[in-house]
């Protein structure tokens, strides 16, 4: 097995502070041709949440708990942190990593899944870090999809549970479970590798199933949907759907008692958890008068975390079986470099908005400005 000598958390990023706001929408949509005016309307939503984006802090704290479980393993490797869209930038931790001598680096990106924006766009952000630090960079090597790992399911079961107890009694049985994952185009999805339709809405479909199957054992059958949210694109660009909105208004109709939201699209709960489900989706839920609660997201739970020290401990000794649940077996360590390559991004309509013109019928524009996990 070849040897490792540092860690690597890579992430998206977000805004500290009311200032960084609009230079960080600026780094994300870096050369789509977005209107001013659209990006000022995202920018509200951060300003509501006093500018600053749950995610780096969310990062400091895994890094923190990262470290304290490497220690118990005996896994003595350097962490280091890089986000693609806001400091720390991963091109200066690459040339940091340079400096002191790394050669080998394993990285965490903070998405469960595959496709082009929750992957392959990480590995090519790695690729222009090591050329921007030059010959010396290390070899960095992103570690496998944890989608079904016992300690990415585990905890969102758990959490499940606690959001069903949280809604009133009445609400309780049989209450529908709404799975969520951050859309992204049709082609998009369907460029991410087999199944038919593309690895990414199979390998969240799995997880939802996963979760659920966790949650009907403790409390009894419940029905559950994958739905998705936080879509950022053009009205005539197809995305995967349902809409979390459009899908709460058809459970209301039907006379369900309540809904649970789930994002496992998310580890933590970053913006478009906090924003989009905890602020629209719950607006929209209480205009529907359809109790809501929504369960956690993994973050520093203790599992999730060993999760990740596990993930490191397969690629140091090649003596450690990789876990996983259900059907689809672990995800191989390297991706091929043909995989999920980003589709032409087609160009928007003459007076459109753009950047989140349409989320769902009738609906109004996200927090999320591009089809990427994590802001």
């Amino acid at each position: 097995m070849p040897d490792y000598d540092a860690f690597l958390l890579v992430s998206f990023g977000g805004p500290e502070g009311p200032d960084d706001v609009m230079p960080f929408l600026e780094n994300v949509t870096r050369g789509r041709g977005i209107p001013p005016a659209r990006l000022a309307a995202v920018a509200e939503h951060y300003y509501a949440a006093g500018g600053v984006s749950p995610i780096n802090q969310q990062c400091r704290d895994l890094i923190a708990a990262i470290g304290k479980d490497f220690a118990a393993a005996s896994l003595d490797l350097p962490v280091y942190w890089g986000n693609r869209n806001w400091d720390p930038y991963l091109a200066d931790t690459v040339a940091e990593m340079t400096a002191a001598g790394v050669r080998r680096a394993l990285a965490f990106v903070t998405s469960a899944y595959g496709s082009y924006s929750s992957c392959r766009q990480y590995l090519d952000d790695i690729e222009r870090a090591q050329a921007a630090a030059g010959p010396d960079a290390p070899e960095i090597h992103k570690l496998r999809h944890f989608f079904n790992h016992p300690g990415f399911i585990e905890p969102f079961a758990d959490a499940t549970l606690r959001a069903v107890e949280a809604l009133p009694a009445t609400a309780r049985g049989q209450v529908p479970l709404v799975f969520t994952a951050h859309s992204v185009p049709e082609a998009m999805a369907a460029a991410s590798g087999p199944p038919p339709g593309g690895r990414y809405p199979a390998q969240l479909a799995e997880a939802a199933r996963l979760i659920a199957e966790r949650v009907s054992a403790v409390i009894g059958e419940h029905p559950w949907r994958l739905a998705y949210q936080s879509r950022s694109g053009p009205p005539s660009q197809p995305w995967l759907g349902p809409d979390v909105c459009d899908h709460l208004t058809e459970l209301a109709a039907a006379g369900a008692p309540g809904a649970v939201l789930v994002p496992v699209g998310f580890i933590t709960d970053h913006m478009e958890v906090v924003h989009d489900l905890d602020v629209e989706a719950a607006e929209h839920a209480r205009g529907l008068g359809l109790p809501l609660a929504r369960a956690a997201t993994p973050g520093t739970d203790p599992r999730f975390v060993s999760m990740i020290t596990a993930l490191v401990s397969e690629r140091l000794d090649g003596s450690v079986t990789p876990a996983a649940l259900g059907s689809l077996g672990p995800a191989g360590n390297f991706c091929r470099q043909d995989c999920c390559q980003a589709p032409p991004r087609p160009a928007a309509p003459a007076g459109s908005a753009g950047l989140g013109a349409e989320r769902r019928s009738g609906g109004s524009g996200g927090s999320s400005p591009r089809a990427s996990r994590g802001s």
